[in-house]
């Protein structure tokens, strides 16, 4: 199927005979004065009262000096209008009527249904949140507290003690300290993103549902999208899981040879490969993130398995995936932006009260406060309530966007719509 629907060009001339008020050439005028009888002598075609020679159109009115010409009359043709009761559906002119081009598709819920521009995306998802803002926010606001309650406990109760970043700063400190220093900082930054992450994909699985009953005008409690994404969530939580699995396998892949070479002995050349290895692993990490990037909507909204998920998502974004790149990369720096706006007053804010200030937090050596995780935690959960539906709502109508233009999903969309003239029975001319 084609990529973009086309439009059914307008009827065309008879191809036989010539066209009602189109001039004869030159060379079929006849001659003054020669005999009114055609070759094959059917006289009577011929009315005795011809116009004079040369004038085969009708004299224009008069008109005087310096006058403008009138506009000739309308005819049929791309100016006409539509005629009053003919085919298509109502409120719409019929096909070629006019220079404006196709009728304008129908819109039952958030956006319209025909191929979607960037604006048009950006817009649909922030419709959603304006029009839905009691399931949005909803969602958003208990999933963003929940995640961040963790994260506040276990930065304050368990990490806290754990983490020593001491000896990244000091330039006397021995491997070993630096290494012991570097673990406790992945820990602190693995524990907290694995919580975030379960509140993100939670999140995501419950505001697709949420949008795409928006596409089609329809509002959803809480409850009712908790229990149309419940039986997937397992199945989403294994392709997030599968998806950072390919991840670090690949940037594993990248930087093996490398650390290889520094276990055996050649530190310098091992480090320096190994960090070859890993800027070369980067672009083929985004290709595959990218490529695998509406897995999830797939996922959720057509009840797949994950591997038919991933190869659903595959299908969608071959072809296309430059522009699957720059909607999904301008989503998140919108996202991020409008987020960060909030959250960095909050932090600024929370290290204002914190023992050590502002200054002991951004070089590190300042302990983290409880004052600061609560303040910072605040800040945290109104950027979430931002990011989560952006982002939720983004990927699931470029979803959309690319089955419509794929598999011309928009006119199952009018159908469970329940718009009119687009019933079983009703079939679309060149789609």
């Amino acid at each position: 199927m084609k990529d973009t629907p086309g439009w059914a060009s307008p009827g065309s001339a008879p191809s036989d005979g010539q066209e009602p008020g189109a001039q004869p050439s030159a060379g079929s005028a006849e001659p003054a004065g020669r005999p009114e009888q055609s070759p094959s002598g059917a006289d009577a075609r011929w009315s005795p009262a011809q116009p004079p020679p040369g004038q085969w159109s009708a004299p224009a009115p008069s008109q005087q000096p310096g006058q403008a010409p009138p506009p000739p009359p309308p005819g049929p043709g791309w100016g006409a209008p539509a005629p009053t009761g003919g085919p298509g559906p109502a409120g719409h002119r019929a096909w070629g009527a006019g220079w404006g081009g196709p009728p304008p598709a129908v819109k039952p819920g958030v956006i319209p249904l025909r191929p979607l521009g960037v604006g048009e995306i950006l817009d649909g998802a922030v419709s959603t949140m304006r029009t839905y803002w009691r399931t949005v926010l909803g969602i958003s606001l208990t999933v963003a507290v929940v995640t961040e309650v963790a994260v506040v406990l276990l930065r304050g109760l368990v990490l806290n003690d754990t983490v020593s970043s001491d000896a990244l700063n000091n330039p006397d400190a021995t491997v070993d300290e630096l290494a012991r220093a570097m673990g406790s900082a992945v820990i602190d930054s693995g524990v907290v993103f694995l919580v975030s992450l379960v509140g993100t994909v939670v999140a995501t699985a419950l505001l697709t549902t949420v949008t795409s009953r928006a596409v089609l005008g329809r509002s959803v409690t809480v409850r009712e999208a908790w229990q149309d994404a419940r039986p997937q969530l397992p199945r989403l939580f294994g392709l997030i899981f599968l998806l950072l699995l390919i991840a670090a396998a690949t940037g594993a892949v990248g930087m093996g040879p490398g650390l290889v070479m520094a276990a055996t002995g050649n530190a310098e050349a091992g480090a320096a490969l190994a960090a070859l290895g890993g800027v070369a692993a980067v672009p083929v990490v985004l290709w595959l993130m990218i490529r695998f990037s509406l897995a999830s909507p797939a996922l959720m909204l057509e009840k797949q398995s994950i591997r038919r998920a991933m190869s659903r998502s595959a299908k969608l974004v071959r072809g296309s995936w430059w522009r699957v790149f720059g909607i999904q990369l301008l989503a998140m720096i919108i996202a991020n932006i409008v987020a960060a706006i909030v959250v960095v007053p909050f932090s600024l804010l929370g290290a204002a009260f914190n023992d050590d200030g502002v200054s002991g937090l951004v070089d590190g050596t300042g302990g983290v406060g409880w004052l600061f995780l609560v303040v910072s935690g605040i800040g945290s959960v109104i950027g979430s309530m931002i990011t989560f539906p952006i982002s939720a709502g983004v990927t699931v109508l470029l979803y959309i966007d690319q089955r419509i233009r794929r598999e011309a999903l928009d006119l199952e969309l009018a159908r469970a719509a329940g718009l009119p003239g687009h019933g079983p029975g009703n079939a679309t001319p060149g789609s």
